[in-house]
């Protein structure tokens, strides 16, 4: 699991992004328990979360985020216009989180508003959205519609981190050693 937190996370860990996420492989349903369960043990203390969003038979969808960044992005006026739009009754963190798992269930292409849960810029967000992916100024961590300078800067910024993280790790530097904590910790 550590090593799925470093090589998919290391933004998120460095508190660059808000929240990250990828894909896990499981034998049983107690094993991935049990991960999530390490994973929240060294991630709790800094004010980051690890949940699963969506459970197939051997893979679950696994969502790691910074409790505080998520609560401001969520209560941004264009988020909540956006959430609003597509059928969210409260930007709290908890009914938004289980709203989206459930439509990560039922749905057969990912919500288009999952970009937020993510910190991706509201306005690229907002173009996916009206543009349904298409027609993107640039393709980084995600499709920009908005401002492509910044979203280079940080993109460049995500990949050192990741190199960085992954050599440090790699090194023998322990996850909790790697995790910048939230600044109420």
């Amino acid at each position: 699991m550590q090593k799925y937190l470093v090589e998919h996370c290391a933004p998120t860990l460095a508190g660059l992004k808000t929240a990250s996420l990828f894909n896990l492989s499981f034998s049983t349903r107690e094993e991935l328990d049990q991960k999530v369960l390490m994973a929240n043990q060294m991630l709790n203390d800094k004010g980051l979360y690890c949940e699963v969003l969506r459970l197939r038979q051997t893979s679950a969808l696994i969502y790691v985020y910074r409790h505080q960044q998520l609560e401001m992005d969520l209560s941004r006026l264009e988020s909540q216009q956006v959430l609003s739009e597509v059928g969210y009754c409260s930007v709290a963190i908890r009914p938004c989180l289980e709203l989206l798992k459930e439509r990560l269930c039922y749905q057969e292409t990912f919500p288009h508003e999952i970009g937020l849960f993510l910190g991706y810029p509201v306005e690229d967000v907002v173009g996916f959205i009206r543009h349904q992916g298409k027609n993107s100024k640039h393709t980084g961590y995600w499709k920009v519609y908005g401002d492509v300078v910044e979203s280079i800067k940080l993109f460049t910024k995500f990949k050192k981190c990741k190199h960085i993280y992954k050599q440090r790790f790699g090194n023998g530097v322990s996850i909790q050693q790697l995790i910048v904590a939230d600044s109420y910790n």
